[in-house]
């Protein structure tokens, strides 16, 4: 008989160690060793396809299902890719399940050749009645989605099989195990397996699998990082617990583009997808007020109009105050070294706050010229027309560059009312023909910060 052996695996990174240690030496996580046993027995073999040569392969677009939901259709790309696999991640209680019932629920509603599609939802966590409680108060009852209260793996390929479906949920995949391993669901090697065979079942069958993920504290999500590298697609649910509005974002997509995002509120009846995001974020925004500007940005294929306010006053302390919600804390310093160096803007005696309203959250550099803007407002109690729109990336010399996608920017703010727009030089350079706007161009932020008062 094999005899079993013990070791102590990093549940960050999967690093194994025949003895507990305070900090990973792989990763460097603190406490992130558990204790599990292994068995020498060696795991069966899915095999491999017979090789071929890439000129005798058959090309062509892939096969898509559209789900229905439109704002979920546009972060997969145009629709569900069948015998993809899916992970979505996201902080307890933000709506993931609730959002996957919505969706299967749109997939059952079609129809496949004379029979209506089928969606087998596995859910490890919570019982059918939970979910039935759920399905209620979104309206929801359907024949063709199949409750399973399953753990193992096997058991939950065997029944999607015989089912045939048209789409697996696992809910979620840090309850799932295989036989396979001795260790408990949840750990670095369960997860790691379990999804390895959930992989090579989609690509199989054709038959797209959607896989729900914890996160950890930090916001990543749980398990190996190997996880995140098996997937097709990695969408995280992300939103504010204070603002009903919820956003899904593409990290990962091998059949589309990333950093594409999906707007939803989250109302009684559910999540409602919002078609026009840039009129719903600048719904409530104060007219007239110093330290307000609204700036273009992108995410991913989508221009979006977001409200962006800055506070600036005498701090009270011996050390100025930085705080930033919606923008990286660093860009934000490194901005005000520049109003300072290059504008002579004084704020080593202020305190300054940045905030995005709305709960979301700007990754990319166009938005130094909101920064800015909404900065140089505040300090001098200097209200910016709110017909006005900016964008653009500011250097450590004080020059402004051009950004991606300008003209996509401008049509989105001509479509939303506004009139008159301060872009960088290079970027007005490029326009073609009249979009409606008066246009700025600006080349460093001393001119810049001329025209905001203009």
């Amino acid at each position: 008989m094999s005899k079993i052996k013990t070791v102590f695996q990093c549940q960050a990174c999967g690093y194994s160690s025949p003895k507990w240690l305070g900090k990973c030496p792989d990763c460097g996580a603190w406490n992130s060793f558990s204790e599990e046993k292994q068995s020498p027995k060696p795991l069966r073999s899915f095999g491999l396809s017979e090789p071929q040569p890439l000129s005798k392969i058959v090309g062509g677009r892939e096969n898509r299902t559209l789900i229905g939901i439109q704002e979920f259709d546009r972060v997969l790309g145009g629709g569900l890719v069948n015998g993809s696999i899916i992970l979505i991640g996201g902080d307890p209680g933000i709506g993931k399940s609730t959002l996957l019932l919505q969706a299967v629920a749109k997939i059952t509603e079609q129809q496949s050749d004379t029979e209506l599609r089928t969606v087998l939802y596995v859910s490890g966590e919570e019982s059918p009645e939970q979910i039935k409680l759920r399905a209620e108060r979104l309206s929801i009852d359907s024949d063709n989605i199949i409750l399973l209260p399953e753990t193992l793996v096997e058991n939950i390929i065997n029944a999607a099989n015989d089912l045939k479906p048209s789409a697996v949920v696992i809910d979620s995949i840090q309850t799932i195990y295989t036989e396979e391993l001795t260790s408990a669901p949840g750990s670095v090697g369960q997860i790691r397996e379990s999804a390895a065979k959930l992989m090579f079942f989609a690509k199989r069958s054709d038959i797209p699998v959607f896989l729900i993920g914890h996160v950890t504290k930090e916001g990543a999500i749980a398990g190996p990082r190997v996880l995140e590298h098996i997937v097709d697609t990695v969408l995280y649910f992300e939103g504010d617990r204070g603002h009903p509005y919820r956003i899904l974002r593409t990290m990962k997509n091998r059949f589309g583009s990333t950093n594409e995002i999906g707007v939803f509120e989250m109302t009684d009846e559910g999540l409602m997808e919002i078609s026009n995001p840039s009129e719903l974020f600048m719904s409530e925004r104060p007219l007239n007020v110093s330290g307000s500007t609204v700036i273009a940005t992108m995410e991913g294929t989508r221009p979006l109009l977001v409200e962006m306010q800055a506070l600036v006053s005498p701090t009270t302390f011996g050390m100025p105050r930085r705080t930033s919600m919606g923008v990286d804390f660093n860009r934000v310093n490194l901005l005000i070294a520049v109003l300072e160096k290059k504008a002579g803007i004084h704020l080593g005696g202020m305190d300054v706050f940045i905030n995005i309203v709305g709960g979301l959250k700007i990754l990319e550099p166009a938005a130094d010229m909101g920064i800015i803007s909404s900065i140089v407002s505040s300090f001098r109690e200097a209200p910016i027309d709110p017909k006005t729109i900016l964008f653009g990336e500011v250097g450590l010399s004080g020059e402004v560059r051009a950004v991606a996608q300008g003209e996509a920017r401008l049509k989105e703010a001509a479509k939303i009312g506004f009139k008159k727009a301060i872009i960088p030089k290079n970027n007005a350079g490029r326009l073609k023909g009249d979009l409606g706007l008066t246009i700025i161009g600006v080349k460093d932020v001393e001119e810049a910060i001329e025209n905001i008062g203009n």
